[in-house]
């Protein structure tokens, strides 16, 4: 088949084209060229995808090069979003997530060799879960939300289900929190904070073990998406998650898994969520997004616990351990010497 990707240049886009390309489809990797041309983040960025994969530079706030990016394209794969717990301009969440997902569906009405989409929409759609397991028949309440990125995704999968309605051939997907090889993007927060941690910047607990979240491999997601395109019924949601777990434990693993000690004391989301406040406040100042934000404390604040047993009887969805996947990623930030134990 002839797929295209948007967002292909990110921590999940990049490592779903080297999959369907190893597959054997021809992938078409839509990206945001850099300001100032060659040369930039982003060419160099696409530079690392898989030889085969035919580069398409665009913007989802452009429907027109959506378009032509969609062109002789069997399937769509819309991964692009602004992932971030906060942005100095939180408009850019809803051009991207909101406005990115409008285009898209346009462009592929405009596509009629496009028989099927696959849109990443995100858990936190769902919506949080505090004190039990949620699966895909939850609905957001819609009525509060940690961050911007969250009402963006709650906004956008409402589009979604909306274009499903209406005869649109589009199947959504949810990936937990995930983590695993890749780039450090705000997407692989679980590698960024074991950096953290194996390097003596976070030498406590992330609070006290009351978050609960779905911890999922990015290659499991990655071929949860793949059997999404192959085996997901159009208009369905698939959760794409893993073993719920506090972060709190994740640490406890890793200690165990490289046989170094665990935190000797816990840091309270409070005092955190100061450090947040005043980590935007810098921000503000530097032009550098922050490592922790305050909106990124509130999510801890709540439970975002799932079943993917629909994912795993529809589309052979199989996440791996999380024992087995942290090993591999711990072992991955070593060699690669972000981290030493």
């Amino acid at each position: 088949m002839r797929i295209a990707v948007t967002g292909a240049t990110g921590y999940l886009g990049s490592r779903l084209c080297g999959a369907l390309a190893d597959a054997g489809h021809a992938v078409r990797a839509f990206a945001l060229r850099s300001a100032g041309g060659g040369g930039g983040g982003g060419d160099v960025e696409a530079g690392l995808l898989p030889a085969s994969v035919e580069l398409a530079y665009g913007d989802v706030a452009d429907v027109e090069s959506l378009a032509a990016a969609f062109d002789r394209c069997d399937a769509v794969f819309h991964v692009a979003a602004a992932v971030e717990a906060w942005l100095p301009d939180p408009s850019i969440f809803i051009t991207v997530n909101v406005g990115g997902l409008e285009n898209v569906l346009k462009a592929a009405r405009r596509t009629p060799t496009v028989k099927k989409i696959v849109y990443t929409s995100s858990f936190f759609a769902i919506g949080p879960t505090d004190g039990y397991v949620a699966d895909e028949t939850q609905m957001h309440q819609g009525k509060t939300f940690c961050t911007e990125y969250e009402k963006s995704k709650v906004l956008a999968d409402q589009i979604a289900l909306q274009a499903a309605a209406e005869g649109m051939p589009i199947t959504i997907v949810y990936p937990g929190f995930m983590y695993g090889p890749g780039k450090l993007t705000a997407g692989n927060l679980v590698s960024r904070i074991l950096i953290e941690r194996f390097n003596g910047r976070l030498p406590g607990y992330v609070g006290h073990g009351h978050d609960r979240e779905s911890f999922c491999h990015v290659d499991d997601v990655v071929a949860g998406h793949v059997a999404a395109m192959e085996k997901g019924r159009e208009g369905e949601r698939y959760l794409l998650t893993g073993e719920n777990t506090s972060l709190v434990q994740i640490f406890d693993m890793a200690s165990r898994i490289t046989n170094t000690k665990a935190p000797r004391f816990h840091v309270p989301l409070w005092l955190l969520e100061i450090y947040g406040w005043i980590s935007v406040l810098v921000s503000r100042i530097t032009g550098k997004l922050p490592f922790i934000s305050y909106p990124a404390v509130r999510v801890l604040r709540h439970q975002w616990a799932y079943s993917c047993e629909k994912a795993k009887k529809e589309l052979g969805y199989s996440p791996r351990s999380l024992t087995e996947g942290l090993s591999e990623t711990l072992l991955w930030l070593k060699d690669s010497e972000m981290i030493r134990f």
